[in-house]
């Protein structure tokens, strides 16, 4: 046991897990997903043994040196065939003690005919069904001692085949049930012997004996409860792993949706930007030149706008370690900006702003920012009138941001821009609740209002991942 205080409890546990997959090759591995990935194997999953360099790290070597049998266990069907030959090798080294015992020249265990030769030859015959029938083998063999101590034997062969036998009953049964039946058994076997020593009590055998049962009665016990041990901590391998891939799959899910997010906010106001002017230059193009030279230049501007974000966006995707939080987030700083874009598109945006924004904490800063831009594309894409009102009032503990703007009247099917929409509202939805913020969207009285109240508390702040842009 060395070698498992030696090692950690998550490599010990998967490579404990590795010892008895031979157990399950019908189980088909998961896909690795992430950084969890192990190697594929094709008995199931294996856990990587090596390090970094290709070779076997210590606590591998550590849990090898606790159990020899790792290295066999990979092979299912050689550890079966070993597992059968050690079996048989165990049945046949008992027959040959036993008979050796009844051909002993002692005048206690002589046979005097065949009937008693019969008698001290029958456990080498019971004892290879003690696996699958621990008890009545062993009940046997007791009644195999009392039938030889009723003819004047005091066989040892006899107390060491039922010492087997309660070997297989101890490794397979629970260890109430075994002190019990071991009790019951030692009790039998000194009682005959005191009976067929004619009342000399201290005859030696009787300790010895009883020794030798309680002997094997323990060894079983170990066996059980290493073999126990052995799947308890595989059941807790599974689980951890199980665990893990439960893990890796939630942060796959979350870095998905937050590149769905981030690639809405690069580009959906850029090419709404560009879809709107488009239709100004086509439709100016004639009538009046001027106008659709400046769409046209609008148009360029955006593009160039939306390829340098999808630059920075890619950049922060392959960036390493803590350097995908030095990308530079849009706050509320550059909202005039934002403002002046929504103008030359052609939309009349009116903001009001309440308060100090100055001193925002980031989080709610960039998520401000965020419901004001997707506010706006969104009057710009489906509003009326072409204005636009927004308002941000901050105060001790939340920032309010308020986009209103009127609308079209919708078909009764399309009364709910967020069900019917794209994902912009959902993923600005989840942008806000990420900050534990709440999101409010849906016709308001003569238009469409979109309302966010982001909380101020540095405690309720998201990890980063949860709100770049």
């Amino acid at each position: 046991m060395i070698g498992v205080g030696m090692a950690t409890p998550r490599v010990a546990t998967r490579c404990l897990r590795a010892c008895i997959e031979h157990r399950r090759p019908d189980r088909r591995a998961r896909r690795p997903l992430a950084d969890t990935a192990v190697p594929r194997s094709p008995y199931g999953r294996v856990p990587r043994t090596e390090d970094a360099r290709g070779t076997p790290s210590h606590h591998t070597e550590g849990m090898r040196a606790a159990f020899p049998d790792l290295e066999r266990s990979r092979l299912p069907a050689e550890t079966h065939r070993w597992r059968r030959a050690h079996a048989v090798v165990g049945d046949v080294a008992a027959a040959l003690i036993i008979v050796a015992f009844a051909f002993a020249p002692f005048a206690s265990t002589t046979p005097r005919g065949v009937v008693d030769l019969a008698i001290l030859l029958a456990p080498a015959v019971l004892l290879p069904f003690r696996r699958r029938w621990p008890i009545p083998v062993l009940a046997a063999c007791i009644l195999l001692y009392a039938a030889a101590v009723v003819n004047g034997l005091v066989p040892p062969g006899i107390v060491v085949g039922a010492a087997i036998a309660m070997f297989g009953v101890a490794n397979r049964m629970g260890r109430r049930r075994s002190i019990i039946v071991t009790a019951s058994a030692i009790g039998a076997v000194v009682g005959l012997t005191l009976l067929a020593a004619l009342g000399d009590v201290g005859d030696p055998r009787v300790v010895q004996f009883a020794i030798t049962i309680a002997f094997f009665a323990a060894a079983g016990d170990a066996t059980r409860s290493r073999r126990e041990y052995i799947a308890a901590m595989v059941e807790r391998a599974e689980r951890a792993e199980r665990t893990r891939e439960a893990e890796a799959q939630r942060r796959v899910s979350e870095e998905r949706l937050r590149i769905a997010r981030d690639l809405h906010d690069v580009v959906a106001h850029q090419i709404s930007v560009i879809s709107l002017n488009a239709g100004v230059a086509s439709s100016s193009l004639t009538s009046r030149p001027e106008r659709a030279e400046e769409a046209l230049g609008t148009i360029r501007v955006a593009a160039r706008t939306v390829l340098g974000e999808i630059g920075d966006l890619l950049a922060m995707l392959r960036a390493d370690g803590d350097e995908t939080n030095a990308a530079p987030q849009q706050g509320l700083d550059a909202l005039d900006a934002l403002v002046a874009e929504f103008a030359a598109a052609g939309l009349d945006v009116r903001v009001r702003i309440e308060g100090d924004v100055d001193g925002l904490p980031a989080t709610a800063d960039v998520v401000a920012y965020r419901v004001i831009q997707e506010g706006l594309t969104n009057a710009l894409k489906h509003g009326a009138e072409h204005r636009a009102h927004v308002l941000v009032a901050v105060s001790a503990r939340a920032v309010e941001v308020v986009v209103a703007n009127p609308v079209r009247v919708l078909a009764p099917d399309r009364s709910d821009p967020d069900e019917t929409g794209g994902y912009g509202l959902l993923g600005l939805r989840e942008r806000v609740t990420a900050v534990r913020g709440t999101l409010e969207a849906g016709p308001s009285a003569g238009g469409f209002r979109l309302s966010a109240s982001i909380p101020l508390s540095t405690e309720t702040e998201p990890r980063p991942a949860e709100v770049h842009s």
